[in-house]
């Protein structure tokens, strides 16, 4: 085992360099997933066919098939088309697809987005029927409860499986390396095997670094569980 090269300042730079752009994507992806997922929840649990079933049918179709085809799909397939590139200095979005770091981010996001919808809706339709009623008796529209009642009571319970699917996504952020210019913390380790033959050495610290990065994940939403879910657990006599 070799890892003093680890610790050389171009090797440290290089692990850097995939830790920011991993987080980067994280952090695009999620806030974008998240924010597109709030209505499609709501359209999921629509009892109108016309509204639900299209946001069914879009969850379906990311949920059961891998990311890395997702990436693929939209790096190498939408991105790659001739009329898309013809038009990527003058129309937008298309603008956007040459641009490695959005293809990823938008495979992510879309990836994310159908997960957290999934979740949202299970726990809207989980909703206490009491709070609902509640919310009646206070003279509430239908909106003004899903506003104030129904979604502040599903985001907070959602809480626990929602931090899966940020680590989830965290671990999925490896698949960036896939995507040409684009430089992760596994696309870190395999430049570091490729440039100085050292595999075990490149990938265990890559693991090490996903390791550290996932606790530190699990230590906030604990935190945020702490702090949010408080009223759910038993109590102290």
């Amino acid at each position: 085992m070799q890892f003093d090269v680890i610790l050389e300042p171009a090797v440290l730079k290089l692990f850097g360099k995939g830790i920011v752009t991993a987080l980067e994507l994280l952090i695009i992806s999620l806030a974008v997933g998240g924010f597109l997922a709030l209505p499609l929840a709501i359209m999921r649990v629509s009892r109108n066919k016309f509204v639900s079933l299209p946001v069914w049918l879009y969850t379906y179709v990311m949920r059961g098939t891998p990311m890395l085809v997702q990436v693929y799909l939209i790096y190498y397939g939408v991105a790659q088309l001739e009329w898309v590139q013809q038009h990527w200095d003058t129309v937008w979005p298309w603008t956007y697809f040459k641009e490695p770091m959005f293809c990823a981010a938008f495979a992510f996001a879309l990836n994310t987005c159908a997960y957290t919808t999934e979740m949202l809706a299970g726990a809207i339709r989980e909703t206490n029927y009491g709070e609902i009623e509640a919310a009646k008796a206070m003279g509430m529209s239908k909106w003004q409860a899903m506003r104030r009642i129904i979604l502040p009571s599903a985001m907070r319970r959602t809480l626990p499986s929602y931090s899966n699917e940020v680590i989830m996504m965290l671990h999925g952020t490896s698949l960036a390396s896939t995507v040409p210019a684009l430089l992760d913390i596994t696309g870190a380790a395999r430049s570091v095997y490729s440039d100085y033959y050292l595999p075990f050495e490149a990938f265990i610290t890559a693991g090490l670094i996903y390791m550290v990065l996932t606790f530190s994940l699990v230590g906030l939403f604990k935190l945020a569980e702490k702090r949010w879910l408080a009223y759910l657990q038993p109590r102290k006599h």
